[in-house]
């Protein structure tokens, strides 16, 4: 890296570039396990109820690694917490090469949601304090574009390792997978600090006029003052009602994500090297999705509101649409699948800056952390009922029109937390964040 670019305010970019790798990475290992399911389902004699069950408590550990992230993350700082979480993913994803049976398959996947739980809100911490406020709605998308790039390059590489080096079989695939983490590790350790603070005091980086909103470092705070600033967002109404939205986001998105190999595979009858292609379909498309609200937020209708309502009312006939489609209709299948991918993730990035912008950087890993803990328990519930709505006929054949009508149900319902969503900046936070620098 030359000299130029350690000494400028740009270097925040190449920080949210290796974050973004880095968490493209994290996702590696979760979608191998969704892209090999309907094959994993086959050798294991699994119903699609453990299915779904397996789905679930990945999410269910996922959902409360979260929670205690946040904190972590505002106690030891973020990249810390992020060593910790890739280093366990990374060995539970090898560990799955050999698993078994369902009891076994059922604790590595809470070995899965607990490591790459405590990835999530330490980097969007991260982000926070490398980004100046009026540029996380885009950095934050950016970021999230990396849940689109990831299921949309995962399925076909994955797919690709089976049937070229290993004859079809998806157990060797996860031994390789480790190779992904330990570059993660390495690259965190190499290029990544909590702040631009920590990187100045080093030497690493010479300190820019545009720099001082995140030179600083945040406003230390007693456990008593810290508990004050918790009840910023605990006493909020808007916060829970952000929760229940993300909450349905995210059971519409890994919902989605989680059954749809199976449902190319059993309900379309793909190959192996077809379902490739079909499942990173609607991902290609979430990039640009992603990247197109986070541009939306920050330069046009400065909300996430009319983005989000875009995003969630768009889905809710495409979903409908898609568990409907007639076997071998591949033309409307691949249709609908693309603008699936585009009105499920157009929120996805600025839904995550919503937080950032309401709540001062002192709290905001908290805030996330809790949020997204709740959240995430959509993508515990999702899987879960989804299995218990697959028909399955008398000679085996699987039917998912009502698994995709409810994911369009979730979407109305994510709508209309959108509609009523107040999302000004929080001025009791501003109030307190004040007094305490004017006492420092």
């Amino acid at each position: 890296m030359t000299a130029i670019v350690k000494k400028a305010w740009g270097y925040r970019y190449w920080v949210l570039v290796i974050l973004w790798l880095v968490y493209i990475i994290n996702y590696f290992d979760r979608m191998a396990v969704l892209t090999f399911l309907p094959y994993i389902q086959k050798d294991l004699n699994l119903t699609p109820v453990e299915v779904g069950q397996l789905a679930s408590v990945f999410f269910f550990a996922y959902a409360a690694a979260q929670i205690s992230a946040g904190f972590l993350a505002d106690k030891i700082g973020s990249k810390k917490v992020m060593y910790i979480a890739v280093a366990v993913f990374t060995f539970v994803t090898a560990l799955t090469g050999v698993v078994k049976n369902f009891a076994q398959f059922i604790a590595l996947r809470i070995g899965l949601g607990l490591g790459e739980g405590h990835h999530f809100a330490p980097a969007i911490r991260a982000i926070n304090n490398w980004f100046p406020f009026k540029e996380r709605g885009r950095a934050v998308s950016f970021f999230a574009t990396s849940w689109a790039v990831a299921p949309a390059i995962v399925p076909v590489i994955v797919t690709s390792i089976s049937i070229y080096f290993f004859g079809g079989a998806w157990r060797p695939v996860f031994y390789v997978l480790a190779i992904p983490g330990a570059l993660a590790i390495f690259l965190l350790w190499r290029f990544v600090a909590d702040s631009p603070k920590e990187m100045i005091d080093k030497g690493k980086l010479s300190k820019d006029e545009d720099m001082e909103e995140n030179n600083a470092a945040p406003v230390k705070m007693s456990k008593e003052e810290k508990r004050k600033q918790y009840g910023v967002f605990l006493k909020d109404l808007n916060f829970y009602v952000f929760t229940l939205c993300l909450f349905c986001q995210l059971a519409v998105y890994w919902g989605t994500s989680t059954w749809l190999t199976s449902f190319l595979v059993t309900q379309h009858g793909l190959n192996l090297k077809e379902m490739g292609f079909f499942a990173s379909a609607p991902y290609i498309v979430a990039f640009f999705a992603m990247m197109l609200g986070g541009w939306l937020m920050d330069n046009v209708v400065h909300r996430m509101k009319p983005v989000a309502l875009i995003g969630y009312l768009g889905s809710i006939p495409v979903l409908w649409m898609l568990g409907s489609v007639e076997k071998g209709n591949t033309g409307m299948l691949l249709t609908l699948l693309l603008l699936v991918g585009f009105f499920v993730n157009l929120n996805f990035g600025s839904i995550y800056a919503y937080l950032p912008k309401r709540y001062p950087k002192e709290i905001v890993g908290s805030a996330t952390g809790l949020a997204n803990g709740i959240g995430q328990l959509g993508s515990f519930v999702s899987p879960l009922i989804a299995g218990y709505l697959v028909t399955v006929g008398a000679n085996g054949t699987q039917d998912f029109s009502k698994v995709f009508i409810f994911f369009a149900i979730v979407s109305a319902i994510a709508a209309i937390c959108a509609l009523i969503l107040k999302e000004k900046q929080s001025k009791q936070a501003d109030l307190k964040i004040a007094d305490k620098k004017s006492v420092s």
